[in-house]
């Protein structure tokens, strides 16, 4: 596993540095989420050892059962919220988490705005577009999008930094990319997190400033 696991991490960083050099991006523009949701700290210390350092989880509880352990072992890490949250974790997830990307809904603003101040840890956060409009699917109607980012970063006061998508898996993810770079764009915000593994360097040409890439590291899940 730690042989794989680090090798595969270093040619998921290869095609990152490839896109942004055939798109014109600078080096280093595109940071790397290494996405580790349910894999153990068995798992993970390999890609840690391996020097990558930003990981993302989906989800509060499985996060608070390995990460603090990882975290007093590595003082380093970087831990990213990339799934839904309910208000109910909203304490939990900003004592634990140091970036949010799922922000999609007043409630959670709200309640993670009110947990921020209490605890003093002003995270940043990313809204999430639904691009595909998807039922089933969390984040905001693009349509709905301008006014709930105002909302947030005007009257809730969320250090709201860029959007969130995930585009539908049945569709080409570019046009996805597109709409979520040009809201970003109309709304003065610069980070995009988009692109998984099977579309990364893709997004990397959209402008993604965030890839979440797991199973192209960690291996199927």
């Amino acid at each position: 596993m730690s042989e794989s696991a680090a090798t595969r991490l270093l040619a998921v960083r290869e095609d990152i540095a490839s896109a942004e050099r055939e798109t014109g991006r600078a080096e280093g523009s595109v940071q790397l989420i290494a996405v580790s949701k349910t894999f153990g700290a068995e798992e993970i210390r390999p890609v840690i050892e391996a020097g990558q350092r930003v990981f993302g989880e989906n989800r509060v509880q499985e996060s608070q059962q390995k990460w603090p352990g990882l975290r007093e072992e590595y003082s380093d890490l970087e831990l990213h919220l990339i799934g839904p949250l309910q208000s109910n974790k909203a304490r939990e997830a900003v004592a634990l988490f140091d970036v949010i990307h799922t922000v999609d809904r007043e409630k959670i603003a709200r309640a993670l705005k009110t947990e921020m101040d209490r605890q003093d840890r002003p995270l940043p956060c990313f809204i999430q577009v639904n691009t595909g409009e998807e039922a089933q699917k969390a984040g905001v109607a693009p349509g709905k999008a301008d006014a709930f980012i105002a909302l947030c970063r005007d009257e809730i006061g969320l250090n709201v930094v860029g959007l969130m998508c995930i585009p539908p898996a049945d569709e080409a993810p570019g046009p996805h990319f597109a709409l979520l770079q040009k809201i970003a764009a109309r709304n003065g915000l610069e980070r995009l997190s988009m692109g998984m593994s099977g579309d990364y360097p893709i997004a990397v040409g959209f402008g993604a400033t965030h890839v979440r890439v797991g199973s192209a590291i960690f291996g199927a899940r």
